[in-house]
């Protein structure tokens, strides 16, 4: 069983898409709901988008397993990374639609949620970490852009449409200054989409429990509205023309993702 798909490379930036995956083990989807079984909420297409990284000498890494099964960017001690909002949960039970995934009386229990938190959760962040270590032990320090996509329209998390581009860094806290900074000026310059920073997505657990930038390991995630690049109705078809103005975007905004040093 393959958690993940990993291409490892020498430069001091790491893209990681944790919700891109698609497969469901049996047990899990024999419980689901008609509507859960298209995994709607599928960070559709991402690592098509960040395929050019293994050409850049870029780490890309992808998980292989739907959010459904566990989600690999919320804090696995079940704490909510937005205090008042509706948040999804480790094994989610909605979907952003707010349907049920599982059939009446199927959801998991404590001990379900805990077991697969060790079978996927747990080994995933264990490579994650250790290849973010291998990175900052060769340069001196690991950048890692979490890469993902929502549906531009998702009333249950944000109201009207959600920009374009939404670069979180934890209010700062997950990378240094100049950082975000030279990312912003790369969204900021891309005239064609809207964006914004810190706005609705600041970052889930994966910037906010890595981002130490005392300690040379600087997180950003990038939230990319799906309608950007592929059909937002199923069956989730990519565009591929209409994708890569975004690509070209996302390659300029890597370059200074791996030219950045930190200052002496």
């Amino acid at each position: 069983m393959e958690l993940w798909e990993l291409y490892c490379g020498d430069s001091p930036l790491i893209i990681d898409v944790p919700h891109a995956g698609t497969t469901l083990p049996e047990d899990i989807r024999a419980r689901f709901t008609d509507a859960a079984l298209a995994v709607p909420d599928t960070d559709w297409h991402v690592e098509k988008l960040y395929a050019f990284a293994r050409d850049a000498g870029i780490t890309l890494m992808c998980a292989t397993h739907s959010r459904y099964v566990v989600d690999l960017n919320r804090n696995p001690e079940g704490l909510a990374l937005y205090a008042g909002a509706d948040n999804t949960e480790l094994c989610p039970t909605r979907t952003f639609g707010n349907e049920p995934i599982y059939i009446e009386g199927a959801a998991p229990a404590q001990g379900e949620v805990s077991a697969r938190a060790a079978t996927y959760f747990a080994p995933y962040h264990a490579k994650l970490a250790a290849e973010i270590e291998r990175v900052r032990a060769r340069h001196g320090q690991a950048v890692v852009l979490d890469g993902h996509s929502i549906r531009a329209v998702v009333p249950r998390f944000f109201p009207g449409r959600l920009p374009d581009l939404n670069l979180g860094t934890a209010e700062g806290a997950s990378c240094a200054t100049d950082l975000q900074a030279a990312a912003t000026s790369v969204l900021a310059a891309a005239n064609r989409f809207t964006h914004v920073v810190n706005g609705r997505f600041k970052g889930g657990y994966i910037t906010r429990h890595y981002g130490r930038p005392a300690q040379g390991v600087h997180l950003l995630q990038l939230e990319v509205a799906e309608d950007c690049y592929m059909d937002e109705a199923p069956p989730y078809r990519f565009d591929a023309a209409r994708a890569q103005p975004l690509i070209d975007m996302l390659k300029q905004l890597v370059e200074p993702l791996q030219a950045w040093r930190p200052p002496r």
